[in-house]
């Protein structure tokens, strides 16, 4: 059976605060471990005002400290903002905390602009070292070696997962090649998602971590009581990808009757198609839609983003998809 997990953007709305979304987020995984999601992540923004996730370690320790079993995890922590080592140090201590429950997903994007970038005093050549920090960060995660002079306290040991995340097939030749799990963000780059998983699949070295290859792709997810109501509130997504196109940034919006009122021209063609990997409607269309995507995908785990506005809206739409997952 595919599993199922969460993608949680962690949204700030027009009604409520950061505080208010980061407890919603702690909510939603409370609930999802319930109803058998397998995991839930976060991931590291900065500069967004709509998305409360940018701490992203201490995001992932508050929504652990509401659950029991579900693994909760980065997806991901974007590495060139960040020394490995102080990010060893970061999910080794979760790892601590929640053990057998962190997951590390790693990204080489700065997941920001480059106002941000500059901000954060990192180099803006910062991701071309990805591969190799990678390998650092994955070593001081590790068993310590009798030479080592500097350890990652407490993070020594813990062998935390890794995961390769991606959206090109650099990500894909990267995961194949060091053994690692990897996931593709077709939740929002839809156009490389065959291949990538090809690239993957047929380089794939098994490594300490891994066996074999282990694939997870996003989809955005709405679901409701009817295709009607679903599709009414998918306009909340939508509304966010045209207001990324045209470079718009502000906090998620109520749905609205009728998004061709709202966007036009090069932001409505260019956030269809961000939005082409997305299912939405009832159970029955949420089911023949998932079942479709992994039949083509042959993913071992599909991870959904259901962009929803109102909280308990929200709720119902992942209790909908695990519902739609379940065997016949």
């Amino acid at each position: 059976m595919t599993a199922l997990s969460i993608l949680e953007l962690v949204r700030v709305t027009e009604d409520t605060d950061a505080g208010a979304a980061l407890h919603n987020a702690r909510d939603l995984a409370a609930h999802a471990e319930r109803w058998d999601y397998e995991r839930i992540w976060v991931a590291e923004h900065h500069n967004m005002e709509g998305i409360a996730s940018a701490a992203t370690s201490i995001v992932i320790a508050h929504i652990a400290g509401g659950t029991k079993t579900i693994r909760v995890g980065a997806g991901g922590i974007m590495l060139p903002n960040h020394a490995p080592y102080i990010i060893a140090e970061q999910f080794g201590t979760l790892e601590r905390l929640y053990p057998g429950r962190i997951d590390l997903g790693l990204g080489r994007a700065p997941g920001t602009d480059q106002v941000a970038v500059r901000a954060m005093r990192r180099a803006p050549n910062a991701s071309d070292h990805f591969p190799q920090d990678v390998l650092e960060l994955q070593a001081f995660l590790g068993p310590a070696t009798p030479d080592q002079r500097i350890l990652a306290v407490p993070a020594t040991g813990t062998n935390v997962p890794l995961w390769i995340l991606g959206s090109s097939s650099f990500g894909a030749t990267l995961a194949a090649e060091l053994g690692l799990p990897y996931a593709f963000a077709s939740h929002f780059a839809p156009d490389m998602l065959i291949p990538a998983l090809e690239i993957y699949r047929s380089r794939f070295k098994p490594s300490r971590q891994l066996a074999e290859p282990y694939a997870v792709a996003g989809i955005n997810v709405i679901a409701a009581d009817t295709d009607a109501q679903a599709r009414r509130l998918a306009t909340t997504q939508q509304m966010s990808f045209a207001d990324l196109v045209s470079g718009r940034r502000g906090l998620s919006r109520p749905p609205i009757d009728d998004i061709e009122t709202y966007w036009a021209g090069r932001e409505k063609v260019q956030a269809l198609h961000m939005l082409e990997r997305s299912v939405v409607g009832s159970v029955a269309t949420v089911r023949a839609g998932l079942q479709a995507f992994i039949a083509e995908t042959g993913v071992d785990e599909v991870m959904i983003v259901s962009d929803i506005y109102e909280h308990q809206a929200r709720l119902r739409s992942v209790e909908l998809i695990a519902e739609a997952m379940k065997p016949a």
